[in-house]
């Protein structure tokens, strides 16, 4: 029997004025979903608890399998494993994104360009980057897909420092992302303990954030893309400082579909195959029509490995569905739910001897445009006796007969460890 775990990304949401108060997955048209419903166990899942809103790096960590009060240690090692950066114990490493400020270099427009920046585009001012920002220290940055990108900084240092990006918050160990945040500022990074390796730290975020934006205000291809009505990518922001990776018990017979760096990190370190592929590269102006080209390559990529069954253990990880929250697009989330539904899942319905898990890394509502600390639903088919519910949803899945879990209680609790 094939045993497969979807992470539908940011799946969670709110009622929508849009769709007469229902949420996506209640106002989606789900037949093949709904099967499996019918025949599924149920529960809700706080992924780290019931008061933060968690990062997708803790987030997933814990559903599989992992402590993040034990494991975690910062997003940017995961990222720079993922994106097969040398990274050593000490070194300071960052996620980063191109994003859009104003003039004088503080207000923020989009944290994320817009999300037009191609991959191409991100290396050239990769290139341009590496060659010209002076920290005192070796450094090595990276664009990896889109306005994503990761900066590791050679030397000995703290990751106890707050974030440029005003959209996530250091909460202890943990990046929380903030719900209802309404800073459109740039954050001056600060240390959080008074060692001189943490004040280094702060200063090396600091001199980034300075100098990303005096090289590139200016770039030739902001020139060019401001000619196109195209946000300018000027500033270079910074998040999640790490100075160590995990040491993650292994898995065995586990395969990983994924695409972004960070789920490929995570995936490499709890010994997973990577079954890797080349994401789409942006080719329009219409940022969902190039999602919907990722979210397409990623089911078929999903059905073409899962067909070969070579593996015990799939696990298979769908970022696109996060995007519309962000950006407060409920139906835009609808199509993509209908989309996984009528390919993904309906394939999965006819397989046989096919053991299933579906939920959520976290909850992205549309109308806060941002995480939220609202539990995800968690559905497993094993064709045995399951919950008189028939849709997986939010509600739905509150009534199962799994109750109330924590993100790293959810693979024991279905049996795939």
């Amino acid at each position: 029997m094939v045993k497969i775990f979807v992470i539908l990304d940011g799946i969670g949401d709110k009622p929508c004025k849009a769709l007469n108060e229902l949420t996506p997955l209640q106002f989606a048209k789900t037949p093949n979903l709904d099967y499996f419903a019918s025949e599924a166990r149920h529960g809700y899942v706080y992924t780290l608890n019931e008061k933060l809103a968690p990062e997708s790096d803790e987030a997933i960590m814990a559903l599989l399998g992992y402590d993040p009060k034990q494991f975690y240690f910062g997003r940017g090692p995961l990222e720079a494993y993922g994106a097969d950066m040398q990274f050593k114990k000490g070194y300071l490493a960052l996620r980063t994104n191109f994003s859009t400020v104003e003039k004088d270099g503080i207000k923020l427009i989009d944290r994320r360009v817009g999300r037009t920046l191609t991959t191409k585009e991100s290396k050239e001012f990769e290139q341009t980057l590496n060659k010209q920002l002076d920290l005192g220290f070796p450094f090595e940055f990276k664009a990896t897909v889109g306005h994503r990108g990761i900066i590791i900084i050679k030397g000995e240092f703290s990751s106890n420092i707050s974030n440029a990006d005003p959209a996530y918050k250091k909460v202890g160990r943990f990046g929380v992302a903030l719900t209802n945040n309404s800073s459109q500022f740039i954050q001056t990074s600060k240390p959080l303990d008074p060692d001189a390796k943490t004040r280094l730290s702060s200063n090396m975020v600091n001199e980034i954030t300075k100098q990303s934006y005096e090289i590139l205000k200016s770039h030739k291809l902001n020139q060019e893309r401001k000619k196109k009505y195209l946000l300018e990518a000027n500033i270079l922001l910074t998040r999640d400082a790490g100075t160590e990776l995990p040491e993650l018990e292994k898995k065995k017979g586990w395969a990983a579909i994924v695409s972004m760096p960070l789920e490929i990190g995570l995936c490499r370190l709890a010994g997973m195959e990577i079954l890797k592929f080349d994401y789409p590269e942006s080719k329009s102006k219409d940022v969902y029509e190039n999602l919907f080209d990722g979210l397409n390559k990623t089911i078929e990529t999903s059905i073409k490995n899962i067909k070969e069954n070579k593996f015990n253990y799939y696990f298979v990880h769908f970022k696109e569905t996060d995007i519309p929250g962000h950006d407060n697009k409920p139906k835009e989330k609808v199509k993509m739910i209908e989309l996984l539904d009528k390919k993904f899942f309906r394939f999965l319905k006819d397989l046989k001897n096919v053991e299933l898990v579906v939920t959520g890394d976290h909850s992205t509502p549309c109308e806060l445009k941002g995480h939220s600390a609202d539990p995800v639903p968690l559905m497993h088919f094993d064709n045995k006796s399951g919950d008189v519910i028939d849709q997986f949803d939010e509600e739905s899945c509150k009534e199962g007969s799994y109750g109330k879990l924590y993100g790293k209680d959810v693979l024991k609790k279905v049996g795939f460890e």
